[in-house]
């Protein structure tokens, strides 16, 4: 559905009237291209949603059984969208991503444990594993003539050296937009597996992936995986509701379920009405809306491939398989110091600067791609422009 007004024509001042971090933090003489907000209207169907809660006056305490109130939505999604039989019964709702990443490194390991990821990698992640006083084990994504890969040996070797019995998968992946294959999958699980490790799968992307790709959870690889992986996801990046703070995450295995559940109830937060609310009403009918937001985020893709190549063919890029965002190896420019500030002191763009993914980020910066057109071919067309000042 190109050519619908939410996604094709933003004002500038409707952008800069947000009280949002993206549009407010950089301040009013820059255009933000950082963090993983997009700037489009919410879904209809989350409007609605949130307005009946707002209609019923219907903000006091919810008649919520034991059960997460997501866990049914949850399941229902993963089952029609990506064949995975998942289970309500292990579901558990959180305010985010983050929190979940914490509580459980907190109940299943100890300072000095490593954590394996790839890298380059998320940069709250990589700052909740060394404030947590844990060890990063780093296996790179490296570009080759087939894109961003890993190597599963070296990733092996690595986990084998340092005793590591955790692994942190994002997938998909930030912020190289790499969606893992099933031959990937399978060899990432092996892997744990052989080394009797826990697996954090943050799948929070997975909508986000573009065809012909196809995300694959990881614990619906079969009965083992699925016994080791704790999923993580919510709706909030596709349907970009952050500030809800509302998510999920399905406990394969047993014994951390039980430890959670041996908890205060409270004690890791509960979900919000709002949040549930906007959670259910996208899963369950915001498909349509989706469907025409991967169009306008593909046609944004292209657009930055192409514009790129034509008019900073320097920048190295590979069009992401998944997300809005785009990693930019910037090293062939010959900037000194940190892309991101450049192109905000010459361009007036504000990028992500690659940096905070870790050192493998060194030279690069990371857009964000989510945006109209017209405020996208600005973005673009500072960022060219500066390069040849």
């Amino acid at each position: 559905m190109i050519g619908s007004p939410d996604f094709d024509e933003l004002d500038y001042s409707w952008l800069r009237a947000k009280h949002g971090v993206k549009w407010q933090r950089p301040g009013p003489d820059l255009l933000p291209a950082w963090v993983a907000d997009m700037d489009f209207p919410v879904a209809p169907p989350i409007r609605a949603a949130l307005g009946d809660v707002m209609e019923r006056g219907d903000l006091g305490y919810p008649d919520w059984s034991e059960r997460s109130p997501l866990a049914e939505p949850f399941a229902r999604r993963m089952r029609e969208r990506y064949s995975w039989a998942a289970r309500p019964d292990r579901v558990r709702d959180f305010s985010d991503l983050i929190q979940i990443l914490q509580v459980v490194l907190w109940l299943t390991t100890r300072p000095g444990d490593a954590v394996a990821l790839h890298t380059p990698n998320y940069p709250p992640f990589l700052r909740t594993i060394t404030r947590m006083g844990r060890r990063t084990i780093a296996c790179p994504f490296e570009l080759s003539a087939q894109g961003w890969v890993f190597d599963p040996h070296r990733l092996e070797r690595a986990v084998a050296r340092a005793g590591c019995r955790t692994l942190l998968l994002v997938n998909p992946h930030n912020p190289t937009g790499r969606v893992l294959t099933a031959e990937e999958l399978h060899a990432v699980a092996d892997i744990v597996l052989r080394h009797d490790m826990l697996v954090i799968a943050d799948e929070i992307h997975a909508d986000l992936t573009f065809p012909p790709h196809r995300h694959i959870p990881l614990a619906s690889l079969g009965p083992e995986i699925a016994e080791r992986t704790v999923t993580v996801t919510s709706a909030t990046k596709t349907f970009n509701i952050a500030g809800l703070r509302c998510a999920v995450a399905h406990i394969g295995p047993a014994s951390l379920r039980d430890e959670l559940d041996e908890h205060p109830p409270d004690l890791f937060g509960a979900a919000n009405v709002l949040g549930v609310a906007a959670t259910t009403a996208a899963w369950q009918h915001g498909d349509d809306w989706l469907a025409a937001l991967l169009e306008r985020l593909r046609a944004n893709r292209d657009m930055v491939a192409s514009t790129l190549a034509r008019r900073v063919p320097a920048i190295e890029h590979r069009p992401p398989q998944a997300t809005y965002l785009s990693w930019l190896d910037c090293r062939a420019l010959g900037i000194e110091g940190e892309p991101a500030r450049y192109f905000r002191d010459r361009a007036r763009v504000e990028l992500s600067p690659g940096s905070e993914f870790g050192d493998e980020g060194i030279g690069f910066a990371r857009l964000n791609f989510a945006t109209s057109p017209n405020v996208l071919t600005e973005i673009l067309d500072r960022l060219a422009t500066a390069t040849h000042l």
